[in-house]
């Protein structure tokens, strides 16, 4: 089937004046890194290129049709001299207040792409207002909103896919559920019943800048040793599907002091467990998770993501020893996951990872 990338014009390819309309020359600017992305991704994937655009009243009095077409031509111009031509162009010229569903977020304009010929699922809408993303929301495809990201990170996930995974573990001691997304903003949702361990999950996303939503229902009566562990392996199995294939990313990933402490985190996402631990804690419990149980975390996030894991932490607070090696963690992460699309490949000598 077919796929399409639906792109807003004004405030997406064009920087959008103060007054919203590009009228003149003085007032024509482009984007900061949209002529390479588009040209990127119009040589390197399939999607069709439609764009999509609002321009109030064009054509009547207040804004003169004249005004419009000048910078709008100069803008497929150049885009035309980098490989860049757009295989449909719909505008709609209505105001606001006409409330036409021509106008987005309605759909009118796009009827054609409704039509069962394209993969709406796998099609997204890239533009830069609430708008854009309730547009897609309407379509039924994905969006990528300036803001959120830039066009280097829309590049990405255009042509890389999305890293976005979902784990679901029940087992008669727990009830897990994990969702990640290796591209997300550093949002997260934890509930495991345990404050402290939260609060280190949390660092995880906030550091990794990953979205993160884990959801775990265990056995705390009996002790907190499945919780801590099986959320572990459920993280780790989530992280290891979101990779994919691994193609592009940088493999390998950091240390950061806390205070006193100072934590090292060294990871290989090369499929092959293992975790060397040196860290040493002489208190029984941090808040209510048991500092046995770090090691037997990490362990398990090992096992499940198939990497390999370094840790080491000096240091004399124990609470600052152990959330050093979480964002320790984070940060190793982020840096592993990050990806090059102008070297797709696995970063590998073997040709698998």
């Amino acid at each position: 089937m077919k796929k399409a990338l639906f792109i807003d014009r004004d405030g997406t390819i064009l920087v959008e004046p103060a007054d919203e309309q590009i009228d003149s020359f003085e007032k024509f600017q482009f984007v900061p890194g949209v002529i390479n992305a588009l040209s990127f991704l119009r040589k390197h994937t399939d999607y069709e290129f439609v764009m999509v655009s609002n321009q109030d009243g064009l054509g009547t009095d207040s804004y003169p049709e004249d005004d419009f077409w000048p910078t709008h031509n100069l803008m497929l111009q150049t885009l035309k001299g980098e490989g860049v031509e757009f295989d449909d162009i719909l505008i709609d010229r209505s105001f606001p207040e006409d409330n036409l569903p021509t106008r987005k977020p309605g759909t009118a304009m796009l009827t054609k792409y409704m039509n069962g010929e394209y993969d709406l699922a796998s099609c997204y809408v890239i533009g830069d207002r609430p708008t854009d993303a309730q547009l897609a929301v309407n379509l039924g495809c994905k969006s990528l909103i300036l803001g959120d990201v830039d066009w280097p990170k829309i590049t990405e996930v255009v042509f890389g896919g999305e890293r976005v995974a979902q784990v679901k573990r029940t087992t008669k001691e727990t009830d897990i559920f994990v969702s990640v997304d290796l591209d997300g903003h550093g949002k997260s949702d934890i509930q495991t019943g345990l404050g402290f361990f939260d609060h280190m999950l949390e660092q995880i996303a906030k550091h990794g800048n990953i979205d993160l939503v884990i959801s775990c229902k265990g056995d705390l009566h009996v002790d907190e040793h499945h919780t801590i562990e099986d959320t572990g392996l459920a993280l780790g199995e989530c992280l290891l599907k979101a990779l994919g294939d691994k193609r592009g990313i940088e493999r390998y990933g950091y240390c950061l002091p806390m205070d006193d402490c100072l934590c090292q985190v060294a990871l290989d996402f090369g499929g092959r467990p293992w975790l060397v631990w040196n860290a040493e804690f002489h208190r029984e419990k941090v808040g209510e998770m048991p500092t046995e149980m770090f090691l037997h975390f990490f362990k398990s996030l090992s096992d499940a993501a198939k990497m390999n894991l370094n840790i080491k932490a000096e240091g004399d607070n124990e609470h600052h020893k152990i959330e050093g090696i979480f964002k320790a963690l984070a940060r190793s992460i982020r840096m592993a996951v990050k990806r090059d699309v102008e070297h797709f490949t696995l970063p590998s000598s073997k040709g698998t990872l």
